[in-house]
């Protein structure tokens, strides 16, 4: 009528009250680790001053609309290290001009480098590491005036920038 308990053994060797302990102790590991990403990795999306930043758009937009008055565009071209702007349009060409790499989701991965005129609308900079990731290119004179915008797959190749609209 009662089982035999000579016969039993002891819980920890029976498959039954490890299986069932496996789940939770899966979620608890994962926790950690989730928690260890969490302090390691750094929001790059989420600004602290989001208030001066959306305040700041009418500067922005008026950049833009500074651009197409002039009827600015650029072509970035890049080999190894060096990045080569051909800037056309507008009247007077400036000494300097500032091409920043947006990185689209990591604010620490993003690049500026200082291009100086070689010739008349002719910019040329270095920059090392850029490569392999997609990249927003923001072109811009140095006294903030007017900016162009454009997009870079990563590569070698070249990038058209324009005004954004």
């Amino acid at each position: 009528m009662f089982p035999d308990r000579s016969r039993a053994k002891p819980w920890y060797r029976e498959p039954w009250p490890w299986l069932l302990m496996a789940g939770p102790a899966a979620v608890v590991v994962a926790g950690f680790f989730t928690m260890a990403l969490a302090f390691r990795t750094e929001d790059g999306l989420v600004a602290d001053d989001y208030y001066k930043q959306g305040l700041a758009i009418n500067r922005v937009l008026r950049r833009d609309e500074r651009a197409r008055e002039l009827g600015l565009r650029a072509v970035v071209s890049f080999s190894d290290a060096r990045v080569r702007v051909v800037l056309r349009g507008g009247n007077e060409a400036p000494p300097e001009l500032r091409l920043r790499f947006v990185h689209p989701t990591r604010g620490g991965r993003d690049r500026s480098v200082s291009l100086r005129s070689t010739a008349p609308g002719v910019y040329e900079g270095s920059v090392a590491g850029i490569y392999g990731e997609a990249r927003r290119l923001v072109l811009e004179d140095v006294g903030s005036a007017w900016r162009l915008i454009g997009n870079w797959s990563g590569r070698e190749e070249p990038a058209s920038l324009e005004a954004a609209r």
